[in-house]
C-alpha cells in the first residue's frame, strides 16, 4: 500500500495577496456606495443636473387663470401642444430695465432653434410704460398679457424690489422655475432646453 502524497506546500505570500485583493475590492465597492450615499443625502448633485433657476416647491398652479391678451382674446394653456412659457411682469415704470430684458429673452428664444415655436414669452403688462421698447427685437411668440394684479396674487416673489424676476411655466399651467432679477440668460436657456427634451 503506497503512502498518500503530502499536500503541496502552501504559498503564504500568494494567499495573503489574494486576501488583500479581496479586501480591496470590498473596500472599493462599499466605499463608493458610502460616498455616493453621503453626497446624495448632503444635497449635492452633478453639475449637469442642477437647475440655474429656483425650483418652486410646490409649483404654483395657474390652470384656473385664463390669461387675456392685449388684443382682448383669451390665451389658453392647451397642454396638448406641449408649449412652455417664459413669463415676466415688469412694473408699470419698467423704463430702461425693459430693454435689456427684451433683448435677453429674444436671444434665449432664438437659441432654441427648431424648438423656438414651442416657447412662448408671456409679457404681463397693463400699460404702455411696462411694454418692451418699440424698437426692441422681440420673439414672434411674445404675447402681451393683461391683468397683472391677478398674476401677482398667485405667483410668489413676482414683486421683487431688486428688479424683474422671470418664471418658467410648464405646458399644463404650473409655474415651475423662478429666476431672480439679474439672472443669467444662459442658465434660463440651459434649463428650458432640458425641459423641452422631456416633453
Amino acid at each position: 500500500m503506497s503512502n498518500p502524497e503530502p499536500p503541496p506546500p502552501v504559498d503564504v505570500r500568494a494567499r495573503n495577496r489574494n486576501r488583500a485583493m479581496l479586501v480591496a475590492i470590498g473596500v472599493l465597492f462599499f466605499g463608493s456606495m458610502l460616498i455616493a450615499g453621503a453626497l446624495r443625502f448632503s444635497g449635492w448633485q452633478p453639475e449637469g443636473r442642477k437647475n440655474h433657476g429656483e425650483l418652486l416647491q410646490p409649483p404654483t398652479d395657474l390652470r384656473e387663470l385664463v390669461p387675456q391678451t392685449a388684443t382682448g382674446g383669451a390665451y389658453p394653456w392647451n397642454p396638448g401642444e406641449r408649449t412652455w412659457r417664459i413669463m415676466l411682469a415688469p412694473p408699470d415704470d419698467c423704463g430702461s430695465e425693459c430693454e435689456p430684458l427684451a433683448h435677453d429673452l429674444d436671444t434665449v428664444w432664438r437659441l432654441f432653434g427648431k424648438d423656438a415655436d414651442r416657447v412662448h414669452i408671456l409679457w404681463v403688462c397693463d400699460g404702455a410704460a411696462c411694454l418692451p421698447p418699440g424698437d426692441a427685437q422681440v420673439p414672434r411668440t411674445l404675447q402681451v398679457v393683461r391683468g397683472a394684479g391677478q398674476w401677482r396674487e398667485r405667483i410668489p416673489g413676482l414683486d421683487d424690489p431688486a428688479g424683474v424676476p422671470v418664471y418658467v411655466i410648464d405646458p399644463n399651467g404650473f409655474v415651475v422655475l423662478r429666476y431672480a432679477p439679474g439672472f443669467d440668460p444662459g442658465g434660463l436657456r440651459a434649463d428650458l432646453a432640458k425641459l423641452l427634451k422631456l416633453m
